[in-house]
């Protein structure tokens, strides 16, 4: 009966409008789209299980999380201390193999990294932006 009224709780899984882009190498813009974009974009993929409580609150809840630390889509609004602090985060991230987060992973295995893709996903961070 809990179940069946959580489904009536909203959950608010909203993709905003994309208002920018980061600039990235082709190989390196499929590499965020593949492994980054459903929780740091305005782009996300709503699974079938993120409208199904309290499946639903965890999975929006990360999004949520994921974008307010670094959106792909709203870039630009970033000055350019916040780049570089996002940059420096992201390289981070990358030298560690922090992201994709491990609980993720076991759902979508195509997020999946190589070791030469957070290579090269690090080198890209730690290049100085134009």
């Amino acid at each position: 009966m809990i179940l069946g009224a959580a489904q009536f709780i909203p959950v608010d899984r909203s993709n905003p409008p994309v208002t920018g882009e980061v600039s990235a190498p082709p190989a390196v813009q499929a590499l965020l789209r593949r492994a980054c974009y459903n929780c740091h974009s305005n782009e996300t993929r709503w699974p079938w299980y993120s409208r199904v409580a309290p499946v639903s609150w965890f999975v929006a809840g990360h999004v949520h999380d994921g974008r307010d630390d670094l959106n792909f889509s709203e870039w630009p609004v970033f000055d350019l201390e916040g780049q570089d602090l996002a940059m420096e985060d992201i390289q981070k991230q990358m030298r560690k193999h922090g992201m994709p987060l491990k609980s993720y992973l076991l759902i979508h295995p195509e997020a999946r990294l190589t070791d030469a893709e957070y290579d090269t996903l690090a080198r890209w961070a730690g290049a100085e932006m134009p």
